[in-house]
């Protein structure tokens, strides 16, 4: 295989998102008894927390607004949508969130594994657009960090995904040219879009096997499929 390096994204790739998301959710439910302030169901605070989080991450992928505002107005405009006009609430479960959920330890299925027969084989870099402090305690807290000779987030490289300049810092950091590289991500836009920006070379994770257009080297839907691969 003519590859040397493995870059990976983090979030819906190797730790498992949904799960951990869902878990911290549930959590603050219960705890600040978010029935009785007007949100009936969890089923529905998690939908809207899905819908407005996704629209947030898009828009600052985009480059659209920072990340002071997922920080400091998703919450706000969760209880906004259930009618809650309640700002210390929406700040506590902001930081409350942002502290507990990191914490969680869910990865995606055969993750382990696959990171176990990778690392042995080929140096690994994280690629992300999160947060630095909080991507530092997931690798931490589901207990992988020692796969990954180093962690590149945007704010670290001054440039998130899909711009080609966040694939290039990561390769001159490492000491690798960009056809020596794969990027292996669950984003068409971020992190297959920003490889082929940067002339890497891609592998698709598409665990839901979600129908697509788009032009990539290769494409599983389990992790352990790059055993096959790489």
């Amino acid at each position: 295989m003519k590859y040397k390096c493995i870059l990976f994204d983090l979030d819906h790739t190797l730790w498992d998102f949904e799960t951990n998301s869902s878990t911290t959710l549930a959590d603050l439910f219960k705890v600040h008894d978010l029935q009785t302030r007007g949100i009936a169901q969890f089923t529905e605070f998690k939908k809207a927390f899905s819908r407005i989080n996704t629209d947030l991450w898009i828009r600052y992928d985009a480059g659209l607004i920072g990340r002071d505002e997922i920080r400091f107005h998703r919450f706000r405009s969760i209880l906004a949508h259930f009618g809650i006009h309640d700002e210390q609430l929406s700040m506590t479960l902001s930081d409350e969130y942002v502290i507990q959920s990191p914490k969680k330890s869910a990865l995606m299925p055969n993750a382990i594994e696959s990171l176990e027969y990778l690392a042995g084989r080929y140096p690994i870099t994280i690629i992300t657009n999160g947060f630095d402090e909080i991507q530092g305690t997931k690798l931490a807290s589901s207990g992988i960090t020692h796969y990954f000779k180093s962690v590149v987030t945007s704010a670290r490289a001054g440039h998130k995904k899909p711009a080609r300049e966040i694939f290039d810092f990561a390769l001159a950091e490492n000491g690798f040219a960009h056809h020596e590289a794969i990027m292996i991500g669950d984003n068409l836009i971020t992190d297959i879009g920003g490889a082929r920006n940067a002339k890497v070379d891609t592998i698709y994770y598409n665990p839901e096997r979600s129908a697509h257009a788009e032009t990539v080297n290769f494409e599983i839907h389990d992790l352990k499929q790059l055993l096959q691969i790489l």
